[in-house]
């Protein structure tokens, strides 16, 4: 993938989206499925995962990715802030729901996986605290931006293993709700941004295999789910993924910067 500095993203018209180079994040994995499923094009934004990345700050004020920027709006910096943005860019094939029961159903589960105190909230949480335990105020900078980004504290990194499960015990009790009803999806009968979520989230899970999903082997230990979240990890689940990415978003997956 080419990506451009900040600097000349800045510059740029049309659409731009920042990503963290050289690993899959989740949550930068999930606005590009988005945008691949919508068929926009985009420049790829360059951001340091962890680092200071002070252009970014006074571009968007803020210094995480993704971000998204159309033209001369408001940088969107929230996953459903970039959904909202490429629905309006490019409404068909819709990924909201028009069925309101629907549509709050999927942004209720959403929520469980994108948002604070989800899914990935809870797993960076669980990343994060073999190392800060360790280490203190000797860890890593990056790791420390981290911690404060999370709200890392020990009682709430060592309750994250709970809520994860809880969390994949629910997306698994709702995925066979959707098989009896005969659907494929998660919410109602066609892909929506939840599957996209999923598919993605999951990798904080269960990698895709490294011919798949390239990433530095230290991050695919760190991702992949042992204990109690493994056991709760449904097969019918990553069947589910492995069926969105297979039909929907890219493979291999590439977060390569050949800039």
């Amino acid at each position: 993938m080419k990506f451009v500095d900040v600097e000349q993203a800045r510059t740029l018209p049309g659409l731009r989206l920042v990503l963290t180079t050289g690993v899959p994040g989740p949550w930068g994995e999930a606005a590009k499925g988005i945008l691949r499923v919508k068929r926009l094009p985009y420049v790829a934004v360059r951001q340091e995962g962890g680092g200071e990345n002070a252009a970014l700050a006074a571009w968007t004020n803020q210094t995480s990715a993704p971000v998204a920027v159309w033209n001369d709006e408001p940088p969107r910096s929230t996953s459903l802030g970039i959904l909202f943005l490429a629905e309006r860019l490019a409404p068909t094939p819709p990924l909201i729901p028009d069925d309101p029961e629907d549509r709050a159903r999927m942004f209720g589960f959403c929520h469980e996986i994108i948002g604070e105190q989800g899914l990935g909230w809870s797993r960076r949480l669980m990343m994060l605290h073999p190392i800060l335990a360790a280490a203190g105020d000797a860890a890593p900078a990056g790791v420390r931006r981290l911690a404060v980004k999370y709200g890392y504290g020990a009682d709430a990194a060592e309750a994250a293993p709970r809520r994860v499960v809880a969390i994949l015990r629910m997306l698994a009790a709702q995925l066979e709700r959707q098989r009896l009803a005969g659907r494929r999806f998660l919410v109602g009968t066609h892909l929506t941004a939840l599957d996209v979520y999923w598919a993605t989230f999951a990798a904080m899970l269960d990698p895709l295999p490294a011919e798949q999903c390239p990433m530095p082997a230290g991050l695919r230990m760190l991702y992949a789910a042992t204990g109690s979240v493994r056991d709760a990890l449904d097969p019918a689940l990553l069947a589910h993924r492995d069926s969105v990415y297979r039909e929907y978003l890219e493979l291999p997956v590439d977060c390569t910067d050949d800039g």
